[in-house]
């Protein structure tokens, strides 16, 4: 859900604690909820110097986790604040959890007699090769079924794609179709 500031919005106090420990009193303009947390946008009365010499009062705006550098007013109301949300996660989201990447890559680890071996990892396991080309699941699977590849057992490579290289029916021990 997003609000938008309305024209007759004013923004509300809210103090600012500067990098040295002082609090100044700034101004709360809207808040926008990131996947890592809140940040409020909010702006500090300073000096400018203008092009012909002279010095005029303006804001600098700038968004601040409020955690680590506000401080509510007390007495003052934050309810109208314009206010930005992520989208809750969808019920499959919320029951699988986030996605992991797509991919597969090979770690070649050399071998005996000149005959190759190597493993096969998920993108994002911690044991694959950085650096190494993203296999497709066809890709992947080709090189699985070589003499001297592995599936990782680390990663799941090995329970996702066994299944596919054997047969599902091997997997549960029914008898095949």
């Amino acid at each position: 859900m997003t609000t938008s500031p309305e024209p007759e919005f004013e923004p509300v106090p809210i103090r600012v604690v500067l990098p040295d420990g002082q609090e100044i009193m700034g101004s709360l303009y809207a808040r926008r909820q990131l996947s890592e947390g809140w940040v409020y946008l909010v702006s500090v009365p300073v000096y400018r110097n203008r092009s012909d010499g002279h010095v005029e009062p303006a804001e600098y705006r700038m968004w601040l986790r409020p955690q680590d550098h506000l401080r509510p007013v007390e007495g003052v109301s934050y309810g109208s604040i314009p206010t930005e949300q992520l989208a809750p996660p969808s019920l499959v989201e919320q029951v699988l959890g986030p996605r992991r990447p797509s991919g597969w890559v090979l770690e070649t680890l050399g071998g005996r007699s000149g005959r190759s071996q190597a493993v096969v990892h998920a993108v994002d396991c911690a044991e694959a090769p950085s650096g190494a080309p993203r296999l497709s699941l066809d890709q992947a699977l080709d090189a699985a079924a070589r003499p001297g590849v592995r599936l990782c057992s680390i990663c799941g490579a090995a329970q996702e794609l066994d299944p596919i290289l054997k047969g599902f029916h091997a997997e549960s021990g029914g008898d095949s179709p």
